[in-house]
């Protein structure tokens, strides 16, 4: 999906860019219901009410109440700068300090004829020091904050978040937690923590709601009237202890089974899941 070079220090080489991951969302089109036609979004100006054709559209930022820059694509792409083609590593950190609410995407990054023996040596020296590098480029019209790092025999590269679209937990009206949990409350909790504790299975995990809404169409599709059911409102929970109790009385405990070996090469090679559910850059295998 994409062509350029690595550089780091006075070294460069070719690569192409592989997407990893596909979306798989179930996709709509509007339709007009009487007819089923679809429907086309047209774009009209607010000052005159006429349609616009887009070779007159033109973008603008808005510099202050009723104020605005126009830039044609020409003005935008000089700001890009001239190595859009590149992959500017700037610096190499430890993995591990990477908070992963950075990490965006993933992706696959491969060598190109003639940049081979620099992919390895590059890969070969993430992998024994433990670190990753970080850098930018421009990807379609947008400069990315990036981390290379090692996944299996090919370097693996995230698109990250800038600092400043982080937003600090400390500006958020988070509510104040009441009191603290006594020692019974925190020995139940870790008790079903554990009878629901295992390996991690990604297979196991699949979109549930996107096979729901499949059933459905494939239902409607065969002429069958569909039940729309009621969902009701989770009940809040009025008693900790009792909850806890009826969860552990609910589900045997049992002994979390060890890591196979398959488990434990796809738990390497797997990005780690920091707070939240971010994943984090695959960590580097020191040696």
């Amino acid at each position: 999906m994409w062509n350029g070079t690595v550089a780091f220090g006075e070294v460069v080489f070719p690569v192409k860019l592989y997407s990893i991951v596909q979306e798989r969302r179930v996709r709509f089109r509007e339709v007009h219901l009487a007819d089923g036609g679809r429907i086309v979004h047209r774009r009209f100006g607010s000052e005159s009410g006429e349609e616009i054709p887009a070779e007159r559209i033109r973008k603008a930022y808005e510099i202050s109440d009723g104020n605005q820059v126009v830039l044609d694509e020409e003005e935008i792409a000089a700001a890009r700068g001239e190595n859009t083609k590149v992959i500017q590593l700037e610096h190499f950190v430890p993995a591990e300090e990477i908070d992963p609410l950075f990490y965006d995407r993933p992706y696959v990054l491969g060598a190109q004829a003639g940049g081979e023996h620099a992919y390895r040596v590059l890969h070969a020296a993430l992998e024994r020091t433990g670190r990753v590098g970080i850098g930018r480029f421009m990807l379609r019209t947008r400069e990315q904050l990036v981390a290379l790092g090692v996944h299996d025999r090919a370097l693996r590269l995230y698109t990250m978040r800038f600092a400043d679209e982080i937003v600090s937990s400390g500006d958020l009206d988070l509510p104040a937690l009441s009191r603290t949990p006594t020692d019974r409350e925190l020995e139940m909790a870790r008790r079903l923590v554990e009878t629901l504790a295992q390996a991690w299975e990604p297979e196991e995990y699949e979109d549930r709601h996107r096979q729901a809404v499949l059933a459905l169409i494939e239902q409607k599709a065969a002429g069958k009237e569909l039940q729309v059911p009621a969902v009701p409102e989770p009940a809040e929970t009025p008693d900790l202890i009792a909850a806890l109790e009826a969860s552990l009385a609910a589900r045997p405990r049992r002994r979390t089974p060890a890591p196979t070996g398959a488990t434990r090469r796809r738990a390497a090679a797997t990005p780690r899941t920091g707070p939240g559910g971010a994943a984090r850059t695959p960590r580097t295998r020191s040696r």
